[in-house]
């Protein structure tokens, strides 16, 4: 009997979540293996869907038909062991699909498409097949399915046998190939040519001489281009001659700012004595294969980034590789530099900005070991590293870490996991640590590691906050303090650079009629519609909708439309008035949509090409330029009134990432915190850089009220287009808690979501806190069982474990 595999389909359905058995035809027994791509036959008809081997079986004695393999897609396993271990944990914690979270782990390239076909089954006359097929034995039909003479023309041909309509899987993984030329004789056999060839013809001549001096190597027809100084058309020649051969071999895709092979790499820094006790209480634990993990926490500009560095030296010093995760590579190039500077070429970077060829190529070089270091984003905490030593999360704080769509996994708890898997170390780093990670390390689950100094022994800059209450009331509405507009022409004077930070992009907030106090909303979800100058147009941040900017208000007609609020490209309007000589630099989602635009515009800045730097948040972390002194945030409430209870724990982050910014280096830095709420808690501990007070008073708070760290908290939400559907899901959900919960679990809702309805989607939520609840997991599982046969009423509900935003 044939060799038995378990598969998982990709047909993400709670009732296809277990792997199915299908026989392994003779021909790829000897071949096939657990966590390759194989394409299977899937449900009624001719359907073809891409799998991953999850398991094999020996022949056992069943009854039935057992459908076969129908192909391989992989030479070798796309997901280990560990991934594979780690999908199914990811699964289960997260209510996610597996297939999913194999998904999830790989680079697009890997995830496969599926197609329909019309393939010819019998004969069909000849006009016909060159009118449709031209000549070939099947068609794509997703080409024409929008045509319905050819759709009926189709459908007469299976109901007369001669064709069928059938599902085919493409892979998009593609191997990047160049022309390589490889010598096809031996030294001497090419001095024999040389008899044969004119005096006169040199280029043959000096062909001959290369081909010598590579001895039978495999050489890039450009490389050999220009080794040698010849044309392509003499590599023709000697190809002719049989000299040599052309071939392609495979090459990968590198992504910008790579460290070329011969650039001389960083020395270490000397570290100082807080960095020397950190390094060392981490290369213990990487020594003795300890899953130990820390939480680093040093202010802005203490050093951190050299003591990831060489601990991950150490790691490497042991033959075992490093992880390390940032909160969004592109917004922090000058990491990802420094990493790149110190270990060159075994560096694999991993991050949305690049393609998919780049992402599949890094990923390939990793998962062929040619890669011992990995930094990336989110995802990259995935990496197909073997024999890991160290793992890091710098800014472990981020919200970004944590995935919005299923599946909706924490990178800290993957990290954690794979930690424990490697018997590895991990690393989190934040001058602001989160309040869940500060309290595990005083509960001692965590080990606390404090870099309280910069490393040049600079005070952390003195901040002043500014009540813009007075100043609207003397200059009328701005976005400039007289204080703030000081600072930055003495700046300018001396030739240093500012930052400034505004977390709102776009023109205005919204537009609004005077006249019947109309204000212009999506059509497709609550929301006001922004301003942006440079495209004239209303946009929403949430679903893309898109519409000109009105000159007449649509309600009442009225001619008094007011332009309300304010965003990152109304402030470089009116800084343009008020400092005409400034050279600024604006950074927002709007002016860094190409690939590229991020660095491209920090490095205009690093070289003062600019004088000031406008952004979003973007501009808060990860930046390290020696020349700024001064950052003024100009509106630090925008976060502050969220229905969030993480709102005042953002804020306060924020403040104190971007006021790290200022004064770096020798030069003395300033920072200015505009507000219109100067006696807010987190304003003021964040003007006093005084961590340690203001996670006293939040986790006061947070004890009064029953959030995080107290309690966990999961959302369940459920969506519908239609608003009474959504409801009516939401409330059966919260029948079915209410029944089984213990009486120390909180069941909060439901209510509509804070936006209730987005993309013309309602949205209604419950929140559930608890502490320990041992029949909570299993009952969600229940849930989502029971609530999969609603989707195909159009009734989606998803569930959240540990949501990081409530909106």
């Amino acid at each position: 009997m044939a060799e038995l595999a378990q598969v998982i389909v990709d047909v993400p359905t709670m009732q296809t979540d277990q792997p199915y058995t299908y026989a392994i035809p003779k021909r790829l027994e000897s071949q096939i293996q657990v966590g390759m791509r194989v394409i299977v036959p899937f449900g009624r008809g001719k359907r073809e869907v891409q799998g991953f081997v999850v398991g094999i079986d020996q022949p056992t004695e069943y009854d039935g038909t057992l459908k076969s393999i129908i192909g391989l897609m992989d030479l070798v396993p796309v997901v280990n062991t560990e991934l594979l271990q780690l999908s199914r944990w990811m699964a289960d914690q997260t209510y996610a699909f597996w297939i999913s979270c194999l998904y999830t782990m790989l680079p697009n390239a890997l995830k496969a498409k599926s197609h329909r076909v019309v393939r010819i089954v019998d004969e069909v006359d000849e006009q016909t097949s060159l009118d449709l097929f031209q000549g070939a034995d099947e068609l794509d039909f997703e080409r024409y399915q929008n045509d319905p003479q050819i759709v009926s023309q189709l459908l007469k041909l299976k109901r007369q046998g001669k064709v069928s309509f059938e599902y085919q899987v493409e892979d998009r993984a593609r191997v990047k190939k160049e022309i390589a030329i490889q010598p096809l004789m031996s030294f001497e056999q090419y001095e024999d040519e040389r008899v044969g060839v004119r005096a006169n013809a040199h280029a043959q001549q000096r062909l001959l001489s290369y081909l010598q001096q590579i001895d039978g190597q495999k050489v890039k027809l450009k490389q050999a281009e220009q080794q040698s100084g010849l044309k392509a058309g003499t590599f023709n020649v000697g190809e002719k001659r049989g000299w040599l051969k052309k071939i392609a071999v495979e090459t990968y895709r590198t992504p910008a700012g790579m460290i070329p092979d011969d650039q001389h790499l960083d020395s270490p820094l000397k570290l100082n004595p807080d960095q020397q006790a950190a390094v060392a209480k981490i290369d213990q634990a990487i020594d003795q294969a300890q899953n130990q993990t820390f939480l680093l926490q040093g202010v802005t500009g203490s050093g951190k980034t050299e003591v990831y560095l060489q601990a991950m030296a150490e790691a490497l010093r042991q033959g075992k590789t490093a992880l390390m995760l940032v909160p969004e590579i592109s917004l922090t190039p000058q990491m990802v530099n420094r990493v790149r500077r110190r270990f060159g070429q075994r560096v694999a970077v991993l991050h949305s900005s690049l393609s998919d060829g780049e992402r599949y190529d890094e990923w390939r070089r990793i998962e062929r070991g040619e890669a011992q270091v990995v930094v990336g984003a989110r995802s990259a905490v995935f990496a197909p590293l073997e024999n890991l030593g160290l793992i890091i999360m710098d800014e472990e704080h981020e919200t970004s870490y944590k995935q919005d769509e299923t599946p909706r996994y924490h990178a800290r708890d993957v990290a954690a996991w794979r930690a424990e898997y490697h018997h590895a170390p991990l690393v989190l780093g934040s001058a602001t640590p989160s309040l869940e990670s500060r309290a595990r390390a005083l509960a001692g689950v965590y080990q606390l590691l404090r870099m309280p100094t910069r490393v040049n022994q600079r005070p952390l800059p003195p901040v002043e906050v500014v009540d813009m209450r007075p100043e609207m009331q003397r200059n009328g509405e701005t976005n400039f303090s007289d204080r703030l507009l000081n600072l930055l022409n003495e700046r300018m004077e001396k030739g240093e650079q500012s930052i400034l930070m505004l977390n709102r992009r776009g023109f205005s907030s919204f537009i609004m009629c005077r006249d019947c106090g109309f204000v212009l909303k999506c059509p497709n979800c609550d929301i006001s519609l922004t301003l942006h100058m440079d495209s004239r147009t209303m946009k929403c941040h949430y679903c893309g909708h898109e519409e000109p900017i009105p000159s007449i208000c649509p309600q009442c007609q009225g001619r008094h439309i007011r332009y309300y609020g304010t965003g990152t490209e109304k402030v470089a309007a009116e800084l343009q008035q008020l400092m005409p000589s400034a050279r600024v630099i604006r950074m927002d989602v709007d002016t860094t949509r190409r690939k590229g635009m991020h660095a491209k515009l920090l490095k205009e800045f690093g070289e003062h090409q600019a004088d000031i730097l406008l952004g979003t948040q973007m501009i808060a972390k990860g930046l390290d330029f020696p020349n700024v002194t001064l950052v003024g945030v100009l509106n630090a409430d925008t976060g502050l009134d969220l229905p969030d209870f993480r709102a005042s724990e953002r804020t306060f982050d924020l403040l104190s990432q971007v006021s790290g910014r200022a004064g770096r280096a020798d030069k003395p830095g300033n920072v200015v915190i505009q507000t219109f709420n100067p006696d807010n808690y987190a304003i003021r501990y964040a003007q006093l850089h005084d961590y340690e007070d203001f996670f006293k008073a939040e986790m006061n708070i947070r004890y009064q009220a029953g959030y995080p760290p107290y309690y966990y908290t999961v959302r369940i939400m459920a969506s519908n287009e239609d608003e009474r559907a959504a409801a009516k899901a939401i409330y059966e959900i919260r029948n079915q808690l209410s029944v089984s919960l213990s009486k120390e679990t909180v069941v909060l809702g439901p209510t509509p979501r804070p936006i209730a309805r987005m993309k013309n989607r309602y949205y209604y939520q419950i929140i559930v806190k608890y502490k320990h609840d041992p029949k909570l997991h299993a009952l969600l599982k229940d849930i989502m069982r029971q609530t999969q046969a609603k989707s195909r009423q159009d009734t989606l509900v998803s569930i959240d474990p540990e949501p990081q935003y409530f909106m």
